[in-house]
Protein backbone atom coordinates (compact mmCIF):
# COMPACT_ATOMS: atom_id res chain seq x y z
CA UNK A 1 0.00 0.00 0.00
CA UNK A 2 1.73 3.01 -0.96
CA UNK A 3 1.80 5.93 0.66
CA UNK A 4 1.59 9.76 -0.15
CA UNK A 5 4.03 11.98 1.37
CA UNK A 6 3.42 14.66 3.64
CA UNK A 7 5.17 18.15 2.82
CA UNK A 8 7.30 19.74 5.50
CA UNK A 9 5.07 22.30 7.12
CA UNK A 10 5.23 26.02 5.07
CA UNK A 11 2.91 28.67 4.28
CA UNK A 12 3.12 29.42 0.20
CA UNK A 13 1.16 30.95 -2.55
CA UNK A 14 -2.27 28.87 -3.65
CA UNK A 15 -1.36 29.79 -7.25
CA UNK A 16 1.95 27.45 -7.37
CA UNK A 17 1.37 24.49 -9.00
CA UNK A 18 1.41 21.35 -6.86
CA UNK A 19 3.60 18.03 -7.44
CA UNK A 20 2.38 15.06 -5.25
CA UNK A 21 5.33 12.34 -4.69
CA UNK A 22 4.74 9.12 -4.09
CA UNK A 23 8.27 7.17 -2.81
CA UNK A 24 8.47 3.17 -2.71
CA UNK A 25 11.23 1.08 -2.26
CA UNK A 26 14.78 1.54 -0.15
CA UNK A 27 16.48 4.57 1.29
CA UNK A 28 18.35 5.17 -1.61
CA UNK A 29 15.30 5.53 -3.57
CA UNK A 30 14.20 7.80 -0.66
CA UNK A 31 17.08 10.01 -1.34
CA UNK A 32 16.46 10.23 -5.08
CA UNK A 33 12.91 11.64 -3.86
CA UNK A 34 14.57 14.14 -1.33
CA UNK A 35 16.66 15.25 -4.33
CA UNK A 36 14.00 15.77 -7.09
CA UNK A 37 12.07 17.34 -4.52
CA UNK A 38 14.96 19.83 -3.82
CA UNK A 39 14.34 20.29 -7.40
CA UNK A 40 10.66 21.23 -7.52
CA UNK A 41 11.09 23.50 -4.46
CA UNK A 42 14.14 25.47 -5.95
CA UNK A 43 12.24 26.42 -8.36
CA UNK A 44 9.16 27.50 -7.13
CA UNK A 45 6.80 23.85 -7.14
CA UNK A 46 4.49 23.02 -4.09
CA UNK A 47 4.62 19.87 -3.00
CA UNK A 48 0.77 18.33 -2.22
CA UNK A 49 -0.44 16.72 0.36
CA UNK A 50 -2.22 14.37 -1.35
CA UNK A 51 -3.61 13.56 -4.82
CA UNK A 52 -6.56 15.58 -4.70
CA UNK A 53 -4.73 18.68 -4.23
CA UNK A 54 -2.21 17.82 -6.74
CA UNK A 55 -1.87 19.62 -9.88
CA UNK A 56 0.43 16.50 -10.79
CA UNK A 57 1.57 13.18 -9.32
CA UNK A 58 4.97 11.75 -9.28
CA UNK A 59 5.67 8.13 -8.67
CA UNK A 60 9.09 6.34 -7.54
CA UNK A 61 8.97 2.80 -8.04
CA UNK A 62 10.66 0.25 -7.24
CA UNK A 63 11.54 -2.78 -9.07
CA UNK A 64 13.53 -5.33 -7.46
CA UNK A 65 10.90 -8.04 -6.25
CA UNK A 66 8.07 -9.30 -8.37
CA UNK A 67 6.38 -8.19 -4.83
CA UNK A 68 7.95 -4.81 -5.31
CA UNK A 69 6.84 -4.41 -9.25
CA UNK A 70 3.42 -5.18 -8.17
CA UNK A 71 3.10 -2.93 -5.49
CA UNK A 72 4.75 -0.41 -7.71
CA UNK A 73 2.21 -0.86 -10.61
CA UNK A 74 -1.00 -0.61 -7.62
CA UNK A 75 0.82 2.59 -6.85
CA UNK A 76 0.83 3.94 -10.12
CA UNK A 77 -2.76 3.26 -10.74
CA UNK A 78 -3.71 4.12 -7.19
CA UNK A 79 -2.81 7.86 -8.43
CA UNK A 80 -4.04 7.83 -11.89
CA UNK A 81 -7.43 7.09 -10.06
CA UNK A 82 -7.33 9.49 -7.31
CA UNK A 83 -5.81 12.43 -9.66
CA UNK A 84 -5.50 11.00 -13.88
CA UNK A 85 -2.21 13.33 -14.57
CA UNK A 86 1.11 10.69 -13.17
CA UNK A 87 4.53 10.57 -14.29
CA UNK A 88 6.83 7.54 -12.95
CA UNK A 89 10.55 7.45 -11.74
CA UNK A 90 12.86 4.90 -10.99
CA UNK A 91 13.81 1.65 -11.08
CA UNK A 92 10.42 0.19 -12.55
CA UNK A 93 11.02 3.13 -14.90
CA UNK A 94 13.90 1.44 -16.50
CA UNK A 95 10.75 -1.52 -18.22
CA UNK A 96 8.73 1.68 -19.41
CA UNK A 97 7.07 -1.04 -21.52
CA UNK A 98 5.73 -2.93 -18.65
CA UNK A 99 4.67 0.28 -16.76
CA UNK A 100 3.09 1.00 -20.35
CA UNK A 101 1.36 -1.91 -20.72
CA UNK A 102 -0.36 -1.71 -17.26
CA UNK A 103 -1.22 1.82 -17.32
CA UNK A 104 -0.68 3.37 -21.44
CA UNK A 105 -2.23 6.92 -19.78
CA UNK A 106 0.72 7.39 -18.20
CA UNK A 107 1.70 11.19 -18.73
CA UNK A 108 5.80 10.00 -18.96
CA UNK A 109 8.20 7.32 -17.82
CA UNK A 110 11.61 8.16 -16.51
CA UNK A 111 14.57 5.41 -15.12
CA UNK A 112 16.22 5.30 -11.42
CA UNK A 113 18.09 8.64 -10.67
CA UNK A 114 17.60 10.67 -13.88
CA UNK A 115 16.71 14.09 -12.33
CA UNK A 116 17.27 15.96 -15.40
CA UNK A 117 14.90 13.64 -17.42
CA UNK A 118 11.98 14.05 -14.25
CA UNK A 119 12.32 17.69 -14.42
CA UNK A 120 11.73 17.82 -18.10
CA UNK A 121 8.68 15.64 -18.03
CA UNK A 122 7.16 18.18 -15.38
CA UNK A 123 8.17 21.07 -16.94
CA UNK A 124 6.05 19.72 -19.91
CA UNK A 125 3.64 18.63 -17.84
CA UNK A 126 2.71 22.07 -15.52
CA UNK A 127 4.72 24.60 -16.42
CA UNK A 128 6.81 25.99 -13.67
CA UNK A 129 5.93 29.51 -11.90
CA UNK A 130 7.48 32.73 -13.14
CA UNK A 131 9.50 33.89 -10.68
CA UNK A 132 11.21 31.31 -8.42
CA UNK A 133 11.78 31.76 -5.27
CA UNK A 134 15.11 30.03 -4.63
CA UNK A 135 15.21 31.12 -0.57
CA UNK A 136 12.02 28.22 -0.46
CA UNK A 137 14.60 25.84 -0.54
CA UNK A 138 16.56 24.76 2.83
CA UNK A 139 20.76 24.83 2.04
CA UNK A 140 20.93 20.89 3.00
CA UNK A 141 17.73 20.31 0.13
CA UNK A 142 14.49 18.95 1.39
CA UNK A 143 14.32 15.53 3.06
CA UNK A 144 11.32 12.75 3.81
CA UNK A 145 13.14 11.82 7.02
CA UNK A 146 12.87 13.09 10.65
CA UNK A 147 14.79 16.15 11.48
CA UNK A 148 17.23 14.60 13.57
CA UNK A 149 18.32 12.02 11.15
CA UNK A 150 19.18 11.88 7.16
CA UNK A 151 20.09 9.11 4.31
CA UNK A 152 23.56 10.03 2.92
CA UNK A 153 24.00 8.10 -0.63
CA UNK A 154 27.55 7.93 -1.60
CA UNK A 155 27.34 6.65 -5.08
CA UNK A 156 24.73 5.11 -7.83
CA UNK A 157 25.08 1.43 -9.10
CA UNK A 158 27.19 -1.36 -8.75
CA UNK A 159 29.57 -3.75 -9.99
CA UNK A 160 28.36 -6.50 -8.94
CA UNK A 161 26.63 -9.42 -10.53
CA UNK A 162 24.51 -11.46 -7.49
CA UNK A 163 22.64 -13.83 -9.91
CA UNK A 164 19.42 -12.81 -7.93
CA UNK A 165 19.87 -9.09 -8.24
CA UNK A 166 19.08 -6.65 -10.92
CA UNK A 167 20.14 -3.75 -9.73
CA UNK A 168 23.24 -3.33 -12.35
CA UNK A 169 20.44 -3.35 -15.17
CA UNK A 170 18.38 -1.06 -13.43
CA UNK A 171 21.05 1.62 -12.17
CA UNK A 172 24.16 0.78 -14.30
CA UNK A 173 27.74 0.25 -12.64
CA UNK A 174 29.01 2.06 -9.94
CA UNK A 175 29.29 5.53 -9.82
CA UNK A 176 30.84 7.16 -6.97
CA UNK A 177 30.39 10.78 -5.96
CA UNK A 178 33.07 12.68 -5.20
CA UNK A 179 34.55 12.78 -1.84
CA UNK A 180 34.14 16.57 -1.27
CA UNK A 181 30.49 16.34 -2.31
CA UNK A 182 29.51 13.88 -0.36
CA UNK A 183 31.07 15.48 3.12
CA UNK A 184 29.94 18.69 1.84
CA UNK A 185 26.73 17.30 2.05
CA UNK A 186 27.13 15.59 5.26
CA UNK A 187 28.38 19.16 6.63
CA UNK A 188 25.49 21.04 5.95
CA UNK A 189 23.51 17.95 6.91
CA UNK A 190 24.58 18.49 10.80
CA UNK A 191 24.55 22.24 10.33
CA UNK A 192 20.81 22.05 9.79
CA UNK A 193 20.01 19.49 13.14
CA UNK A 194 20.67 16.36 12.07
CA UNK A 195 22.07 14.21 14.51
CA UNK A 196 23.03 10.56 13.08
CA UNK A 197 24.13 10.05 9.03
CA UNK A 198 23.09 6.94 7.52
CA UNK A 199 25.37 5.98 4.98
CA UNK A 200 24.01 3.98 2.04
CA UNK A 201 24.75 3.12 -1.31
CA UNK A 202 24.74 -0.55 -3.31
CA UNK A 203 27.86 -1.30 -1.96
CA UNK A 204 29.78 0.77 0.31
CA UNK A 205 33.09 -0.56 0.64
CA UNK A 206 33.87 -0.48 -3.14
CA UNK A 207 33.12 3.29 -3.16
CA UNK A 208 35.76 5.26 -5.37
CA UNK A 209 37.07 2.34 -7.06
CA UNK A 210 35.54 3.35 -10.39
CA UNK A 211 36.99 6.95 -10.19
CA UNK A 212 40.51 4.95 -8.89
CA UNK A 213 40.26 6.69 -5.66
CA UNK A 214 40.55 9.97 -7.01
CA UNK A 215 41.67 12.38 -3.87
CA UNK A 216 39.88 15.49 -3.61
CA UNK A 217 39.86 18.68 -0.69
CA UNK A 218 37.74 19.26 2.24
CA UNK A 219 38.14 21.59 4.59
CA UNK A 220 41.83 22.20 4.02
CA UNK A 221 42.81 18.77 3.95
CA UNK A 222 43.05 16.03 1.16
CA UNK A 223 40.89 13.01 1.29
CA UNK A 224 40.67 10.12 -0.95
CA UNK A 225 37.58 8.98 -2.62
CA UNK A 226 37.70 5.69 -0.57
CA UNK A 227 35.88 3.79 2.22
CA UNK A 228 38.18 4.53 5.12
CA UNK A 229 38.77 8.78 4.47
CA UNK A 230 34.85 8.52 3.99
CA UNK A 231 34.77 7.04 7.60
CA UNK A 232 37.58 9.51 9.04
CA UNK A 233 35.74 12.96 7.64
CA UNK A 234 32.49 12.04 8.48
CA UNK A 235 34.05 10.83 11.89
CA UNK A 236 34.90 14.09 12.24
CA UNK A 237 31.25 15.57 12.16
CA UNK A 238 30.49 14.38 15.61
CA UNK A 239 27.53 13.06 14.87
CA UNK A 240 26.37 9.27 14.90
CA UNK A 241 27.08 8.03 11.70
CA UNK A 242 26.13 4.30 10.49
CA UNK A 243 27.84 2.65 7.62
CA UNK A 244 25.22 0.56 5.97
CA UNK A 245 25.39 -1.79 2.82
CA UNK A 246 28.65 -2.63 3.49
CA UNK A 247 30.54 -6.09 1.59
CA UNK A 248 33.46 -7.41 4.58
CA UNK A 249 35.96 -6.92 2.20
CA UNK A 250 39.75 -6.74 4.13
CA UNK A 251 39.70 -3.20 3.90
CA UNK A 252 36.89 -3.01 6.14
CA UNK A 253 39.24 -3.53 8.99
CA UNK A 254 40.68 -0.28 8.98
CA UNK A 255 37.25 1.27 9.72
CA UNK A 256 37.23 -0.67 13.43
CA UNK A 257 39.77 1.30 14.94
CA UNK A 258 37.46 4.37 14.26
CA UNK A 259 34.60 2.87 16.07
CA UNK A 260 37.11 1.74 19.13
CA UNK A 261 37.94 5.27 19.12
CA UNK A 262 34.27 6.59 19.70
CA UNK A 263 34.73 8.52 15.85
CA UNK A 264 32.01 6.51 13.78
CA UNK A 265 29.16 4.52 15.40
CA UNK A 266 29.66 1.03 16.44
CA UNK A 267 27.68 -0.80 13.63
CA UNK A 268 28.25 -2.53 10.23
CA UNK A 269 25.17 -3.63 8.16
CA UNK A 270 26.71 -6.32 5.82
CA UNK A 271 24.45 -8.18 3.54
CA UNK A 272 25.98 -11.76 4.30
CA UNK A 273 22.58 -13.43 2.29
CA UNK A 274 23.81 -16.49 3.22
CA UNK A 275 27.08 -18.81 4.97
CA UNK A 276 26.73 -21.90 3.01
CA UNK A 277 29.72 -21.63 0.01
CA UNK A 278 27.62 -23.59 -2.49
CA UNK A 279 24.57 -21.52 -2.29
CA UNK A 280 26.97 -18.30 -2.07
CA UNK A 281 28.73 -19.64 -5.53
CA UNK A 282 24.84 -20.16 -6.91
CA UNK A 283 24.16 -16.66 -5.96
CA UNK A 284 28.18 -14.99 -6.79
CA UNK A 285 28.13 -13.11 -4.34
CA UNK A 286 31.69 -11.36 -4.01
CA UNK A 287 34.27 -11.20 -1.09
CA UNK A 288 35.60 -14.37 0.31
CA UNK A 289 33.44 -16.20 3.27
CA UNK A 290 35.98 -18.90 4.21
CA UNK A 291 37.60 -16.51 7.50
CA UNK A 292 34.53 -13.79 8.03
CA UNK A 293 34.02 -15.44 11.18
CA UNK A 294 37.24 -14.97 12.51
CA UNK A 295 37.41 -11.23 11.31
CA UNK A 296 34.21 -11.03 13.25
CA UNK A 297 35.37 -12.39 16.63
CA UNK A 298 38.48 -9.65 16.22
CA UNK A 299 36.34 -6.74 15.31
CA UNK A 300 34.10 -7.82 18.37
CA UNK A 301 37.47 -8.16 20.62
CA UNK A 302 38.41 -4.54 19.22
CA UNK A 303 35.19 -2.72 19.39
CA UNK A 304 33.07 -5.12 22.46
CA UNK A 305 29.84 -3.21 22.01
CA UNK A 306 29.71 -2.90 17.84
CA UNK A 307 26.56 -4.74 16.95
CA UNK A 308 26.29 -6.48 13.45
CA UNK A 309 22.95 -6.22 11.19
CA UNK A 310 22.78 -8.17 8.06
CA UNK A 311 19.97 -9.74 5.82
CA UNK A 312 20.01 -13.24 4.26
CA UNK A 313 17.88 -15.20 1.79
CA UNK A 314 16.60 -18.65 2.50
CA UNK A 315 15.21 -21.30 0.21
CA UNK A 316 17.55 -20.20 -2.92
CA UNK A 317 17.85 -22.23 -5.68
CA UNK A 318 19.90 -25.84 -4.81
CA UNK A 319 19.55 -24.89 -1.12
CA UNK A 320 19.84 -28.55 0.74
CA UNK A 321 18.80 -28.87 4.16
CA UNK A 322 22.59 -29.21 5.09
CA UNK A 323 22.90 -25.46 3.47
CA UNK A 324 20.57 -23.82 5.97
CA UNK A 325 21.62 -26.07 8.99
CA UNK A 326 25.04 -23.89 7.72
CA UNK A 327 23.07 -20.59 7.83
CA UNK A 328 22.02 -20.98 11.06
CA UNK A 329 25.39 -22.37 12.80
CA UNK A 330 26.45 -18.94 11.22
CA UNK A 331 24.23 -16.58 13.15
CA UNK A 332 24.61 -18.59 15.95
CA UNK A 333 28.65 -18.17 16.05
CA UNK A 334 28.81 -14.53 14.87
CA UNK A 335 25.87 -13.53 16.59
CA UNK A 336 24.33 -11.24 13.98
CA UNK A 337 22.61 -8.96 16.31
CA UNK A 338 19.69 -7.53 13.77
CA UNK A 339 18.68 -9.80 10.57
CA UNK A 340 16.33 -9.38 8.52
CA UNK A 341 15.38 -12.82 6.46
CA UNK A 342 13.82 -13.04 2.92
CA UNK A 343 12.33 -16.13 1.56
CA UNK A 344 14.01 -16.49 -2.33
CA UNK A 345 11.63 -15.05 -5.06
CA UNK A 346 12.18 -15.07 -8.79
CA UNK A 347 12.69 -11.74 -10.13
CA UNK A 348 12.33 -10.79 -13.34
CA UNK A 349 15.53 -10.87 -15.68
CA UNK A 350 17.55 -12.34 -13.15
CA UNK A 351 20.29 -15.26 -13.61
CA UNK A 352 18.63 -17.69 -10.42
CA UNK A 353 15.60 -17.55 -12.20
CA UNK A 354 17.09 -20.46 -14.55
CA UNK A 355 19.21 -22.08 -12.00
CA UNK A 356 18.44 -26.07 -11.01
CA UNK A 357 16.92 -26.80 -7.65
CA UNK A 358 14.59 -24.27 -7.11
CA UNK A 359 12.78 -24.79 -3.45
CA UNK A 360 9.37 -25.52 -2.47
CA UNK A 361 7.25 -22.70 -1.36
CA UNK A 362 6.22 -24.62 1.98
CA UNK A 363 10.06 -25.87 2.44
CA UNK A 364 11.07 -22.03 2.53
CA UNK A 365 8.39 -21.25 4.63
CA UNK A 366 9.47 -23.42 7.18
CA UNK A 367 13.24 -22.60 7.15
CA UNK A 368 11.99 -18.81 7.09
CA UNK A 369 10.12 -19.67 10.23
CA UNK A 370 12.79 -21.40 11.74
CA UNK A 371 15.57 -18.94 10.87
CA UNK A 372 13.50 -16.16 13.08
CA UNK A 373 13.03 -18.58 15.72
CA UNK A 374 17.15 -18.58 15.61
CA UNK A 375 17.75 -15.02 15.31
CA UNK A 376 15.22 -14.20 17.89
CA UNK A 377 17.06 -16.60 20.50
CA UNK A 378 20.24 -14.53 19.66
CA UNK A 379 18.80 -11.02 19.65
CA UNK A 380 17.18 -11.54 23.28
CA UNK A 381 20.30 -12.76 24.60
CA UNK A 382 22.34 -9.82 23.43
CA UNK A 383 19.00 -7.88 24.39
CA UNK A 384 19.50 -9.38 27.96
CA UNK A 385 22.96 -8.46 28.37
CA UNK A 386 22.05 -4.85 28.38
CA UNK A 387 19.37 -4.71 31.30
CA UNK A 388 21.14 -2.85 34.18
CA UNK A 389 23.18 -1.22 31.72
CA UNK A 390 23.23 2.75 30.94
CA UNK A 391 23.22 2.90 27.11
CA UNK A 392 22.80 6.45 24.89
CA UNK A 393 20.18 6.66 22.79
CA UNK A 394 18.42 8.67 20.30
CA UNK A 395 14.97 9.95 20.57
CA UNK A 396 12.72 9.56 17.63
CA UNK A 397 9.40 10.87 19.26
CA UNK A 398 6.52 9.52 20.88
CA UNK A 399 5.06 6.05 21.40
CA UNK A 400 1.31 4.95 20.41
CA UNK A 401 1.43 4.27 24.43
CA UNK A 402 0.88 7.30 26.24
CA UNK A 403 3.58 8.71 28.60
CA UNK A 404 6.25 6.70 26.59
CA UNK A 405 9.14 7.75 23.96
CA UNK A 406 10.65 6.01 21.63
CA UNK A 407 14.48 5.89 21.16
CA UNK A 408 17.26 4.02 20.07
CA UNK A 409 20.76 2.65 20.85
CA UNK A 410 23.83 3.22 18.59
CA UNK A 411 22.83 -0.41 17.80
CA UNK A 412 19.57 0.34 15.86
CA UNK A 413 19.20 1.82 13.13
CA UNK A 414 15.47 3.79 11.78
CA UNK A 415 12.43 1.60 10.58
CA UNK A 416 14.84 -1.66 10.38
CA UNK A 417 15.77 -2.24 13.91
CA UNK A 418 14.92 -2.50 17.47
CA UNK A 419 13.61 0.30 20.10
CA UNK A 420 13.91 1.67 23.23
CA UNK A 421 10.75 2.21 25.34
CA UNK A 422 11.55 4.77 27.51
CA UNK A 423 9.04 6.26 30.50
CA UNK A 424 9.36 9.34 32.50
CA UNK A 425 10.54 11.15 28.97
CA UNK A 426 8.16 12.88 27.97
CA UNK A 427 10.05 15.89 28.35
CA UNK A 428 12.52 14.49 25.80
CA UNK A 429 12.13 15.56 22.22
CA UNK A 430 13.16 13.93 19.19
CA UNK A 431 16.42 14.13 18.17
CA UNK A 432 17.80 14.31 21.79
CA UNK A 433 20.73 11.83 22.50
CA UNK A 434 20.68 11.15 26.46
CA UNK A 435 21.45 8.19 28.56
CA UNK A 436 19.20 5.69 29.28
CA UNK A 437 19.22 3.07 32.21
CA UNK A 438 18.11 -0.06 30.98
CA UNK A 439 15.33 -2.22 33.15
CA UNK A 440 14.02 -4.54 30.95
CA UNK A 441 14.00 -6.87 27.59
CA UNK A 442 12.10 -8.83 25.21
CA UNK A 443 13.53 -10.90 22.18
CA UNK A 444 14.27 -7.48 20.52
CA UNK A 445 13.05 -4.73 22.30
CA UNK A 446 14.59 -2.49 25.40
CA UNK A 447 12.97 -1.01 27.80
CA UNK A 448 14.19 2.00 30.18
CA UNK A 449 14.14 5.98 31.65
CA UNK A 450 16.58 8.19 31.77
CA UNK A 451 19.26 8.06 33.49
Amino acid sequence: MSTLIQPPPKTVTKKLPKVGIVSLGCPKALVDSERIITRLRAEGYQIAPDYQGADLVLVNTCGFLDSARDESLDAIGEAIEANGRVIVTGCLGAEPDVIEKAHPKVLAITGPHQYEAVMEAVHTHLTAPHNPHLDLVPEAGMRLTPRHYAYLKISEGCNNRCSFCIIPKLRGDLASRPIHHVLTEAEKLVAAGVKELLVISQDTSAYGLDIRYKPETWRGTEYETRFLDLAKGLGSLGVWTRMHYVYPYPHVDAVIPLMAEGLITPYLDIPFQHASANVLKAMKRPAKQDKVLDRIRQWRRDVPDLAIRSTFIVGFPGETEEDFETLLEFIREARIDRAGCFRYENVAHAESQALPGHVPEEVKEERWHRFMQVQADVSAARAEIQVGTVQDVIVDGPSDEAGIMVARTKADAPDVDAVVYLDSATHLRAGDIVPAAIHGADDYDLYGAPA
